[in-house]
């Protein structure tokens, strides 16, 4: 995975921060794949052909590769429910893309344009890949027998981070860091640095995605990743303590999303906005 990564960005580094962000995100996640079906498939029979395996590793985002052992089978039923929740999250995020470049043509302060665009294109961005493309993905496998699934799942009804990060939120990251990190490490160094190894290794990977790309902002994606294993083991310690305020459905929806969305420049920092975000959408920061 390592060599992968840097051949491919020696390969990249004069192309365009997007072109390059591509490159190394497409090699790290089939890298994973293959470490994460190692790891998954180590103590039964492998049962993949190679048409199935080629499936899953270029075919779909999830890191769990059982379901496609099932490929070729009759269809599963959702499928064109999750084909038509991807397509309307598609031309929302599409639209709010639209609205980002409008704004930016109207006569307003350029700082709060700088923000309030660069918050609307992240959001309609995220729409369109996260929500609508992979949940196309996800129904169009269905059609032939996959038991593909959302892998981001109303994270906004998210009422702790640990349900955000496990159950909500880029399921597929959650999967490669559990069958990679942290069951592998759980019982050796106990389940609490395992923990905080797996945020931490979603923090080096969004490393790769988003600072090597433009070449700045190194550490940030890090020191979010760090910040959100630290507040899962504080939840778990307040929730073991019976902290009352968690268990309050608003003001948990509070204390979630405040977290996740609070340090967020420090993933999103501004490099990363003004040479691949904004130009995304073609415009210039």
């Amino acid at each position: 995975m390592v060599v992968a990564i840097y051949a491919v960005y020696a390969i990249f580094q004069y192309e365009h921060p997007i072109f390059k962000m591509l490159a190394i995100i497409a090699t790290t996640f089939t890298a994973m794949k293959v470490i994460a079906a190692t790891e998954d498939y180590k103590d039964r029979r492998l049962t993949l052909t190679f048409i199935q395996w080629l499936a899953f590793a270029v075919g779909w985002a999830g890191m769990r590769a059982q379901p496609f052992e099932k490929l070729g089978a009759g269809p599963l039923p959702n499928a064109w429910y999750m084909v038509r929740f991807g397509i309307s999250r598609v031309i929302g995020g599409g639209l709010i893309v639209l609205l980002a470049r409008y704004i930016t043509t109207l006569p307003l302060n350029r700082s709060i344009t700088h923000f309030a665009v660069s918050v609307l294109l992240l959001t309609g961005f995220s729409l369109i890949l996260h929500f609508g493309m992979l949940g196309i993905s996800a129904g169009m496998w269905r059609f032939s027998g996959v038991n593909t699934y959302f892998l981001f799942r109303a994270p906004a009804k998210a009422t702790s981070l640990t349900e955000f990060w496990s159950k909500r939120w880029n399921i597929a990251f959650s999967e490669m860091t559990s069958l990679t990190i942290f069951r592998p490490l759980k019982n050796k160094i106990g389940a609490p640095a395992a923990l905080m190894l797996a945020f931490m290794f979603s923090g080096l990977l969004h490393e790769l995605a988003l600072s090597v790309p433009v070449n700045s902002g190194y550490g940030l994606p890090m020191l979010y990743f760090i910040i959100q294993g630290a507040l899962v083991l504080l939840e778990k310690a307040l929730n073991y303590n019976k902290v009352m305020f968690l268990r309050h459905k608003a003001l948990a929806h509070i204390w979630t999303l405040f977290w996740v969305i609070a340090p967020s420049p420090l993933l999103f920092h501004a490099k990363f906005i003004k040479e691949i975000v904004w130009p995304l959408a073609g415009l210039t920061f």
